[in-house]
């Protein structure tokens, strides 16, 4: 994998909404709006996804969970939205530089039926946590509560865990096909967050400080901690990362 370093300075990233707003925001708010910008995109995007899968549920019970997984995930919406609004930035401007890659990303990952549907959510829901998680340490105390605001209400793991359990001691030959999604689906993942980080200055500059050597430490250090997560809550499903 390859170490996730932020854009040189001979090439610099494209103008931020905040700059094109003319806002005057420093280059720590900057960063702020990028990563409120990438987590509004994703909101709205898996509102989009679940809304959609929610009509292939095998049960009436799993499309009404899945409906109200929807309405959670445009709610997170609403309020990325509002704390952009707070800093005097537009919450279209701020996603617009993340729409294709994040696009690109769900094409990639096209679920081949409910079940990758479901596995697809709760693996991507929790590693994106992990990661703004992360992030989150790094920043001011009103962009954690935010972030931290939107991880307390979120009811993701807490329905398609069960469901999935449910769905793979039934059946053997689907917990060996969702590994392998599984798998597939966590090596994606790493590999858009670190694209994300390169494509953005901000994003990639506030983490990786100090040496090219440094870099490289606190890449693995964080990608690292993300694979474990991720590891331990397959072993909760009875599957193998």
């Amino acid at each position: 994998m390859t170490a996730l370093h932020p854009p040189s300075p001979s090439s610099p990233s494209p103008a931020s909404p905040a700059e094109r707003a003319g806002t005057g925001l420093g280059p720590l708010n900057q960063f702020v709006v990028d990563l409120f910008g990438v987590m509004a995109y994703g909101e709205l995007s898996a509102f989009e996804r679940l809304s959609s899968d929610a009509r292939f549920s095998p049960t009436l019970r799993d499309r009404a969970a899945l409906g109200r997984l929807a309405v959670t995930e445009f709610e997170h919406f609403e309020m990325v939205s509002a704390h952009l609004a707070g800093l005097g930035v537009d919450v279209e401007e701020a996603m617009r530089p993340f729409q294709a890659s994040i696009d690109s990303f769900h094409e990639r990952t096209r679920p081949a039926d409910w079940y990758e549907s479901l596995m697809k959510a709760y693996v991507i829901d929790a590693i994106s946590g992990d990661f703004y998680s992360a992030l989150a340490e790094h920043l001011d105390d009103d962009t954690r509560e935010i972030i931290a605001r939107i991880q307390s209400t979120a009811e993701q793991g807490g329905l398609l865990q069960p469901r999935l359990k449910s769905a793979l001691s039934d059946d053997p030959r689907l917990a060996s096909r969702l590994a392998l999604w599984g798998r597939r689906l966590v090596g994606e993942a790493l590999t858009q967050a670190q694209r994300v980080g390169i494509e953005r200055q901000f994003l990639g500059g506030l983490l990786f400080k100090g040496s090219s050597a440094d870099h490289e430490r606190q890449t693995a250090q964080l990608f690292a901690q993300l694979t474990r997560n991720h590891s331990r809550r397959m072993s909760s499903l009875g599957l193998t990362a």
